[in-house]
């Protein structure tokens, strides 16, 4: 109103301002109570208007269905007006449902965060597909209103959809939005159970979420709604949920189809402000997509895929029955039915037909045979059994066995500048076998309590995955995911049979070994307690163990793989790698070696540097810079401890300041005083070599920070192991010792394994270091038997890779079963 005016309404009388009031206000209550006309209106039609606070509009749609159809229709609507104040509300009636909505439409992302759209579709509910109640003739009323106080311009366009049912194997093409949602009908063929729905688009952005909802009204296609019910996955550029008959029981189901206003939630960064304050004006976030429906595997693949993981390990067992029983045949065939050493590959014989008595006239020393002469008339085998069984005075609390006990030989033992296993084998045999069987007792202590938890983690995770519907809890390849009951990828649990299985074939091949070594001892076989590596198998039966709780826990991680329990995965494999080095270095140092506690404790201390490195590992560079000296300093001591042949002690408990003069002094003597030529040449270039690679693992850790800390560290004590395997065959093969056929065999057919299980290792179909939606970019279709994906075939070889593995260190040093101790080097 001008100025004029008003000044002229002012000048009137108080009863004419009064009357002029009272018949503005009768025509705008006659305005706001006039009933709106509905109005008949065609479909395929664009119709526009204006609506204020005392207008609005009625649209009425009348059409008819066909018997045995589904008819779903389409609205769309616009508004010009851009104040969220006053939108323009839109209310449409069906028979059954209601569904309204404003433009603009608002939808809110993380920390409130508003996005507006001007334009809005929505595909209406339609009545009860294939329903007895559906009548012929439907109507349908779109009513357009407004509180505006001034004319807003709107648009409608109501159709009906002429593609709404999906058929099986046809693919579908369609765009999307964040205010324009979409979705479509599937209903199961008679005689198929099981479905996959594989979503594929070209750009990885804008976010996307694929619901699977079942026939009900209203169907929950916005973004803060999608996830209310059904089950749903995020994506960027694929996306693939299995979908079975028994969980929809009227055989049909919705597939929607929801853009998110913003990518974060498939790990992208947060959109830069536009506007003011809170509010974000439309952005262009259009998402092609293509939908394809095809059939999932049936019955008969399960079963083919349950007998090949079980055959194929099997044939491992018929395998070791054979090489058994062709050992036992040449035993059988020598005559030698009786005692015979298990490791000397049908070469054993009877104690008393070596020739041991000449061997030792001949000047043969045997280590430190007790130097106390024998009783008058013994011969030089009794000498040796005698020494065989005497009683040990060695402590076996004590971390480290550095020959205590023997003090008139400690000064012999400390000067040699040569050692051989004799000198380092002076403990009783039961003693410290008893010793190694403590690793065996504590690892199966180990897994009891570590896996009854994982177990009841797993099955959490598992049952909220299943209560939820949300897939984005779970890393798995929906591509090559394939239920069974409650478990979502059941192929992934059972590829790692073969951990179990040849765990357990590992744990029967060293029980055989044992049996046969406790009778030769039994029967005083002088090759069992004199020549040779002393045999000690609670470390085998420890790494057999590790090998079947490896696969255990393995597929406990596989029901519900994420960011939270990746360590499931990995914490016997450390295990394994650590238990692997010891019993390296174990087999030239029999009275030499940690105690199971220290090494367990040890192994305690890894793992929980890798639940460090995955919370922290990511960002803090302390953590990386605290590590890295650790890595350091600990290959510095195991370098040191190798070298000089565990001869190397550190008194920690009467430690003082003339420590550091004392290994101060050593280091002079080796390194500065010989530098042209160290004392143990071989061994130096090695050890170098392997502190490089260390070193250089340290660095790139400090430098590159990766983010799956866990692989990186897994990394590091395989590197390490491999390193100290090529050492420990070099020096083997330097000290002119020989391999045999079943380790050379082992080794090649160990490499081979290895080879190929990396291979597929790095094929890298998801990754829990980024969010659901990236990690099934990765995503790859089945390879195996249809059955199974290339992480599962990685299963399958590197189990038997590890059984290989475990194979060569039993059988490496078969050769030296018939050469006396004293002729054995340390290495």
């Amino acid at each position: 109103m001008d100025q004029r005016r008003r000044g002229a309404i002012q000048g009137l009388p108080g009863t004419w301002l009064l009357a002029l009031a009272l018949l503005q206000g009768c025509r705008a209550l006659q305005n706001h109570h006039r009933p709106a006309v509905a109005k008949g209106a065609d479909f395929n039609r664009l119709y526009t208007g204006f609506v204020t606070r005392g207008v609005e509009e009625i649209y009425t749609f009348n059409y008819s269905t066909k018997p045995g159809e589904v008819d779903a229709v389409r609205v769309y609507v616009s508004s010009s007006s851009e104040d969220l104040r006053y939108p323009v509300v839109f209310v449409v009636r069906q028979q059954k449902a209601v569904l309204s909505w404003q433009v603009p439409l608002v939808l809110r992302g993380l920390y409130q965060r508003m996005y507006t759209y001007q334009e809005v579709s929505r595909t209406l509910c339609p009545l009860e597909p294939l329903s007895e109640e559906v009548t012929s003739e439907q109507f349908l009323f779109v009513d357009v209103a407004s509180m505006a106080p001034f004319n807003v311009h709107y648009e409608l366009l109501v159709t009906r959809v002429s593609h709404f049912t999906l058929e099986t194997g046809v693919m579908f093409n369609f765009s999307a939005t964040p205010s324009q949602p979409r979705y479509f009908l599937y209903e199961f063929p008679v005689d198929m159970d099981s479905v996959v729905i594989e979503v594929m688009s070209l750009r990885g952005q804008p976010c996307a979420v694929v619901s699977v909802q079942d026939i009900v009204c209203p169907v929950y296609d916005l973004d803060y709604n999608v996830e209310f019910i059904g089950v749903y996955q995020s994506m960027t550029v694929k996306a693939a949920i299995t979908v079975q008959r028994k969980d929809f029981p009227g055989g049909k189901f919705y597939v929607v189809f929801v853009i998110k206003p913003e990518d974060y939630t498939c790990g992208g960064s947060f959109p830069s402000m536009k506007g003011k304050g809170n509010h974000t004006w439309n952005q262009e976030r259009i998402k092609d997509l293509s939908v394809t429906i095809v059939p999932s595997i049936t019955k008969r693949v399960y079963i083919k895929a349950l007998l090949f993981s079980f055959i194929i390990f099997l044939l491992f067992y018929a395998g070791a029955l054979i090489v058994a029983f062709v050992h036992y045949m040449r035993i059988q065939r020598k005559g030698l039915g009786g005692v015979y050493s298990p490791d000397d590959e049908g070469e054993g014989t009877v104690a008393a037909s070596h020739p041991i008595a000449s061997g030792a006239s001949e000047g043969g020393s045997y280590g430190a045979i007790d130097e106390s002469s024998p009783a008058p008339g013994a011969s030089p085998m009794d000498t040796l059994r005698c020494r065989s069984y005497s009683d040990s005075s060695g402590d076996e609390d004590t971390d480290f066995h550095t020959l205590q006990d023997l003090e008139r030989e400690s000064a012999i033992y400390r000067n040699k500048t040569f050692l051989y296993v004799s000198d380092l084998s002076h403990k009783d045999s039961k003693a410290v076998s008893k010793k190694y069987k403590i690793y065996f007792w504590n690892i199966t202590t180990i897994a009891v309590f570590y896996t009854l938890p994982v177990i009841q983690l797993v099955i959490t995770y598992q049952t909220v995955v299943n209560v939820t519907g949300n897939q984005d809890i779970c890393y798995y390849n929906f591509l090559c995911a394939h239920p069974l009951g409650v478990l979502s990828s059941f192929n992934n649990i059972l590829s790692n049979v073969g951990y179990v299985l040849l765990g357990f074939l590992f744990l029967l091949i060293v029980l055989r070994r044992d049996l046969l070594h406790q009778r030769a001892l039994e029967a005083r076989d002088v090759f069992a307690m004199e020549y040779g590596i002393p045999k000690h198998f609670g470390l085998f039966y420890a790494m057999a163990v590790a090998l079947m709780m490896e696969g255990v826990l393995s597929a406990c991680y596989h029901v519900c793989p994420n960011y939270s329990n990746f360590q499931f995965d990995t914490s016997f494999m450390y295990m394994l790698a650590g238990l692997c080095m010891l019993k390296l270095y174990q087999t030239r140092h029999p009275d030499v070696n940690t105690s199971a506690y220290f090494a367990y404790a040890t192994f305690a201390v890894v793992i929980f540097l890798a639940v460090l490195g995955v919370i922290f590992g990511k960002n803090a560079t302390w953590f990386w810079i605290l590590f890295s000296v650790i890595h350091v300093l600990a290959s510095l001591a195991l370098s040191t401890q190798i070298y000089y042949m565990g001869r190397f002690k550190i008194d920690v408990a009467n430690a003082d300041m003339n420590i550091f003069r004392r290994i101060g002094m050593v280091l002079y003597n080796d390194c500065v005083q010989q530098c042209n030529r160290p004392m143990y040449m071989d061994r130096m270039v090695l050890l170098i070599l392997g502190n490089l690679v260390n070193w250089s693992f340290a660095i790139c850790g400090l430098i590159l920070k990766p983010r799956d800390f866990a692989s990186y560290l897994l990394g590091i004590f395989i590197c390490n192991l491999l390193l100290y395997l090529a050492f420990y065959i070099i020096m083997k093969l330097r000290s002119s010792e020989s391999l045999q056929p079943i380790p050379l065999f082992c080794i090649i057919a160990t490499a081979i394994m290895w080879g190929a299980a990396l291979y597929f290792f790095f094929q890298n179909l998801t990754s829990w270091e980024e969010s659901p939606a990236q990690s099934r970019e990765q995503n790859h279709p089945c390879t195996l038997l249809s059955f199974f994906d290339d992480h599962d075939i990685w299963h399958f070889l590197s189990a038997s890779a590890m059984f290989f593995s475990l194979l060569v260190l039993l059988t490496l040093d078969d050769d030296l079963d018939h050469v006396r101790r004293d002729k054995i080097p340390v290495f």
